[in-house]
């Protein structure tokens, strides 16, 4: 018993021994609430693909072992913390994709009004390398003219030109090599 501010009596929590059934029955109420949220989280996961990363690497509990209904608990909220953190970044993906789409909408619609802005496929959440560009018509008759319209990017850069790459022999070829 520890008294505190010498007239509240505060009693530290002790938890009484559950029974076995009960305590099978909280381990396996635990458990598939743990399935579910890592399902949820894998959903999460697999809805930002390819163009996103979420981070939601769950930590190791020092190794295999049977946890008891603490470290369950505790990994429960664990996973519900990250799906919460996953889903807000999810939404945040969408209304940057969502703005973004509305200013391609924008860039279409009044060119002259947009001069000179990139928007990159990767913004929208498109596949691929290129983006969307205000461009003049005609180079500079275009833009003192007021000549202006969205162009596709054609996509990818083209590789540098450089050295060749490096052929690499595969590792039974040098074990052949190296045999008498």
């Amino acid at each position: 018993m520890v008294q505190v501010a010498d007239r509240l009596v505060v009693e530290p929590v002790r938890r009484a021994p559950a029974a076995p059934a009960e305590e099978a029955a909280a381990r396996r109420s635990l458990r598939d609430q743990i399935a579910r949220l890592e399902r949820q989280l894998a959903d999460a996961v697999v809805s930002t693909f390819p163009h996103g990363t979420l981070d939601v690497a769950v930590p190791g509990l020092g190794g295999p072992r049977l946890l008891d209904l603490g470290e369950l608990e505790r990994l429960r909220d664990d996973l519900a913390d990250r799906l919460g953190g996953a889903r807000a970044a999810l939404t945040a993906l969408a209304e940057r994709r969502e703005e973004a789409q509305r200013l391609l909408e924008a860039m279409v619609a009044d060119p002259a009004r947009h001069r000179f802005v990139r928007l990159p496929r990767a913004e929208l959440g498109l596949p691929g390398c290129g983006a969307y560009e205000v461009r003049p018509r005609l180079g500079l008759v275009g833009v003192l003219a007021g000549w202006w319209h969205v162009k596709l990017s054609s996509g990818c850069p083209l590789p540098g030109r450089g050295e060749p790459a490096a052929i690499s022999s595969p590792a039974w070829a040098a074990a052949a090599a190296n045999a008498p």
